[in-house]
Formats: C-alpha cells, sequence, structure tokens
C-alpha cells in the first residue's frame, strides 16, 4: 500500500516537462512515430460526411504501427485507444449533424461495451462496429431522406460488395424483391439509377485507395471488379476529371479534405 501511495503522490506531482522530454526522447531511440494525422483526420472526417465506403477503406484496427502507449497493459492500452476514437468520433458527427443526444448516448453504449471486453479481438470488433454504427446514422442524417428498409440493405449490400460485379438480379434476390421494383424505388429515394449509383461508389473507394495505399491501378481495377483497365480509367476520369495516375500523382496521402470538396463539387 505505501509503494501504490508513493506512485500515485508521483503521478499527481508529475513534471509535465521533463516527462514530455523523455517520452519524445524514448520515441526517437526507438523509431517510433505516431500515424500520419492526415490519415486520422480523413477517417473521422468520412465518419462524419457518411461515407461508407471511405470508412472500410481507411478503418485501421488498434494497436498497430503509429498507436502510442497509453497504458502498459495491453489490453487496457487498446481500451484506451478506442475510448479516443469513440470520443472523436462522437464530436466530429455532432459537428456534421447528429444530436448531442444521439450522438452522446452512442458513445455512452460503445464505451460500455468496450469496458466489457476481454481480448483485443473483442476490442477492435467493438471498434470496427462503432465506426460503421455513427457513419450509418450520418449517411441518413446528411441525406436529408428517411430511406425505406428495402432501400438501405441495398445501400449495405453495395458497400459490403463493392469488389464483386454487383448485378440488379443480385440486389433483387438479396431483397426478395423483383427487379423492375428495386429499380423504380432505388431511383425514387436515392435519385439515380442502381447501376450509375454502384460506379460512383466503385470509383470512390479506387480514389481512396490510390491515395492510401501503393496498389497500382490495375491492382485496384481488378479488385474492384471492372472489366479493364481501359473501362476503369474512362469511367474515373468521367467521375473525377482526371485520370488514376494524374490523381495520385496529386492527391497521394495529402490534402484529403480538399480532395472531398472537389469530388463532392462534381458529383453533386
Amino acid at each position: 500500500m505505501a509503494h501504490i501511495a508513493k506512485t500515485q503522490k508521483e503521478y499527481y506531482h508529475l513534471d509535465t516537462r521533463k516527462a514530455l522530454s523523455e517520452h519524445l526522447f524514448q520515441n526517437r531511440e526507438n523509431g517510433f512515430s505516431h500515424a500520419p494525422f492526415e490519415r486520422e483526420m480523413a477517417f473521422y472526417e468520412s465518419v462524419r460526411s457518411g461515407s461508407l465506403e471511405t470508412v472500410k477503406t481507411l478503418f485501421t484496427p488498434l494497436g498497430g504501427d503509429g498507436f502510442g502507449t497509453l497504458s502498459h497493459d495491453p489490453l487496457r492500452n487498446l481500451k484506451y485507444h478506442l475510448v479516443v476514437s469513440i470520443a472523436m468520433v462522437t464530436r466530429f458527427c455532432i459537428n456534421g449533424g447528429m444530436t448531442p443526444e444521439e450522438a452522446y448516448s452512442l458513445s455512452d453504449v460503445f464505451i460500455q461495451a468496450t469496458d466489457l471486453c476481454g481480448s483485443a479481438h473483442e476490442i477492435n470488433q467493438v471498434h470496427y462496429n462503432m465506426a460503421i454504427e455513427f457513419t450509418k446514422r450520418m449517411r441518413q442524417i446528411r441525406s436529408g431522406h428517411v430511406y425505406s428498409k428495402t432501400v438501405m440493405r441495398m445501400l449495405d449490400y453495395i458497400s459490403d460488395h463493392l469488389h464483386e460485379k454487383i448485378r440488379t438480379q443480385d440486389l433483387a434476390d438479396f431483397v426478395s424483391c423483383t427487379v423492375p421494383y428495386i429499380s423504380r424505388l432505388f431511383h425514387n429515394e436515392i435519385g439515380v439509377p442502381i447501376g450509375q449509383y454502384i460506379m460512383q461508389k466503385k470509383i470512390e473507394a479506387a480514389a481512396n485507395m490510390l491515395q492510401f495505399s501503393d496498389y497500382t491501378a490495375l491492382e485496384i481495377s481488378s479488385y474492384l471488379h471492372f472489366s479493364s483497365q481501359s473501362y476503369f480509367i474512362k469511367q474515373f476520369k468521367k467521375i473525377i476529371g482526371i485520370t488514376p495516375r494524374e490523381y495520385r500523382s496529386r492527391y497521394h496521402a495529402v490534402g484529403w479534405l480538399h480532395v472531398m470538396d472537389d469530388v463532392s463539387e462534381k458529383s453533386g
């Protein structure tokens, strides 16, 4: 008990300047650097904007390279990082239009779930579920519409299968409706045909990969199931305004918020 009391006393009288200096020195000695600020802000901004495809592209499990040490207990360290992430997402979403009551209530739910986690796998599952839940709610808020349950299921299906060839019949089978019915319903609620929406989301995902990964345009084209690289380049230029090569050269890992503004203006 005496040892604990002494440790607590030392903590309360922490010399911040000395502790910070030692921490920075250790980071330099160990070659440690935090995750890029641009990518972290891009993740939170994508949640705020309701861009589910972007969130999935940028999502990074906790505890990897670039994550600082908040506790020397591995499990508690991950929990602390998750609480920080939840707090950041909550405030970004309030700034994006979510009511504080809803945002803070969601935050409480996920922090309580974090507290009950007993493994790194459980913590990362809560992290992923938290990001997706906030993003879906922001997607609804930003659209200004209340989508039907059928359309919401279709949007989620498209988001989960962008790396595949998505046929309208696949969507119809998934929601147990006919193709003509879902085509009319989707166009009425979303404002564009199903095929156009799918292409828009594939190109947005491609832009994310060009900016935040080292995959080639050919690899991205194949991953997103385009029929050919030339067709991918044609569609990319049509929607984004420049070729994939030009996009990577201009935006690779820089200026994310400005890029999102440019894309929004072109697709608006």
